[in-house]
């Protein structure tokens, strides 16, 4: 098992999305260490008597040249309200890198599926995945146009199809009904998602429908990133299994009652 190390970084940027999504630039202070994507860090959100659990957050991008990394946050609730008051030169205490990570194919047609916030692990993916050779394609969902996050960047990694549920952008209605799935025959090797339930559960049917490989990070909330607070546990088909230490990638094949597919 890899190391885990316990960093105060500094900030060095706060960048707004929308209303409610923000994303923080923060450096190391000594050279990042291997980082794949898909792994998530825990964050210690400090000024705050109500808040005593560190947050986990996917790593949303990394500049190993700068010694950077980049987390996409939501603002939802007392801890991320606190984390959406940092500005520059302000410090945050981190563990990481936590958990399993994403399968780096080569040379492959790859498909990026995001929900929401749900993008945050992706935009790592598509960098490294575009590194290896591969083609990429992201498909993006949200309920309205502001909704869809980091667009241009996705953009220049790959291919960018849009869903909106009021159809203010792309296509009207949820990302499975794109006309993307209904293409014979079907465009892709190999599938990644993360985002909602609902929409992983039904993306991972999809995938089993067109027989492709289909990997899914689970958005569970994850209080220690160690396995001793036990609040993450999913069942697989290896049994009851922490989503932090196990996870939080899995293959759909090992999540099979939790993708209720028989």
């Amino acid at each position: 098992m890899a190391k885990k190390l316990f960093h105060d970084f500094d900030v060095v940027e706060k960048r707004p999305l929308n209303d409610s999504h923000f994303i923080l630039a923060l450096k190391a202070p000594e050279p990042l260490p291997e980082i794949y994507p898909g792994q998530f860090v825990e964050v210690r959100v400090d000024g705050s008597s109500h808040t005593f659990l560190r947050r986990p957050f996917s790593v949303h991008d990394v500049d190993n040249n700068q010694n950077i990394l980049f987390l996409l946050i939501q603002r939802k609730g007392e801890g991320t309200n606190r984390l959406s008051l940092l500005q520059s030169g302000d410090h945050l205490n981190i563990i990481y890198p936590l958990g399993n990570h994403f399968t780096l194919v080569e040379n492959q047609d790859v498909l990026l599926v995001g929900g929401g916030c749900g993008v945050a692990p992706l935009l790592f993916l598509a960098r490294r995945l575009k590194e290896k050779g591969n083609s990429v394609t992201t498909l993006m969902g949200a309920r309205t146009a502001e909704g869809i996050m980091e667009k241009e960047r996705f953009e220049a990694l790959g291919k960018v199809e849009i869903t909106t549920e009021d159809g203010s952008l792309g296509t009207r209605g949820f990302v499975i009904h794109h006309n993307l799935w209904r293409r014979r025959p079907f465009l892709y090797q190999k599938i990644y998602t993360c985002g909602p339930d609902p929409m992983m559960r039904a993306v991972g049917r999809l995938a089993k429908i067109h027989d492709v490989s289909c990997e899914v990070s689970l958005e569970q909330t994850m209080a220690c990133g160690l396995g001793a607070c036990l609040v993450c546990v999913v069942k697989t088909d290896q049994g009851n299994v922490c989503t932090c230490t196990d996870g939080p990638v899995f293959d759909i094949n090992k999540l099979t009652e939790w993708l209720e597919i028989n």
